[in-house]
């Protein structure tokens, strides 16, 4: 099946060179020249993955990204040209699956894409036998094969690399597990840079879980190394 990815950006370049290389490599391709009109683009045709400028007319990026959030798990890498380091940080923080900044190497932006893509649930085609539910402090239970958080029976909504990093943390509990492997295992390549994702990712997952339950949240950062669930 043929990924949709929607590219929001100003810059006509910029659109041309991305819609130009995705095509290339068997992907549909929707485009949007500011915000407003990306994020209804976005609502309207369920892409698979947002490549979504941070600097954008009518509705800036980091604003895009947090209507997004909202009601959508939909995968999104952001680009920037800013090079102010908090801009990054809280695009990361308000949900962004990853960031590139311009200029950017097209081959690590399409690598950048076919790891977050992977990430994406596949329909069942096989018969294999069913993963066992990992269960948490406070009521925490994920299921893998539907992709369903609960704590203490009420539903969690997780964005698919929060529902990955959880079920990687849980899978491992009372191991520490390195800022690197966990880019490596939820983000699936090897990241290029800072590991600030991971902190930004895990802050949001502990927010979440301490929502629904202050017992839910036993992850705990390991300093210098990275973090672990208390089991």
């Amino acid at each position: 099946m043929t990924a949709t990815i929607l590219v929001i950006d100003d810059e006509p370049a910029v659109t041309a060179l991305l819609a130009y290389n995705l095509r290339r490599n068997g992907y549909e391709v929707l485009t949007a020249a500011d915000g407003r009109a990306g994020l209804d683009l976005a609502f309207h045709s369920k892409p698979d993955l947002v490549l979504l400028d941070l600097m954008l007319p009518l509705m800036d990026g980091l604003d895009v990204c947090r209507e997004l959030r909202k009601t959508s798990s939909v995968p999104v890498i952001m680009l920037t040209a800013r090079a102010e380091e908090i801009d990054r940080v809280v695009g990361l923080e308000l949900g962004a699956d990853d960031y590139v900044s311009k200029p950017f190497g097209v081959r690590e932006l399409l690598a950048r894409i076919k790891a977050v893509l992977r990430r994406i649930p596949q329909p069942d085609q096989g018969t294999a036998a069913p993963v066992p539910a990992l269960r948490g402090p406070g009521g925490l239970l994920l299921e893998a094969e539907s992709r369903q958080v609960t704590v203490a029976g009420s539903p969690l909504p997780l964005t698919r690399l929060e529902f990955d990093l959880l079920h990687l943390l849980l899978a491992n509990a009372g191991r520490v597990l390195t800022r690197e492997r966990l880019l490596e295992q939820a983000w699936g390549y090897d990241f290029v840079g800072d590991t600030r994702a991971v902190d930004s990712a895990i802050k949001r997952l502990r927010a979440k879980l301490r929502s629904c339950s202050p017992a839910a949240d036993s992850l705990e950062a390991v300093r210098g190394v990275g973090y672990r669930l208390k089991p």
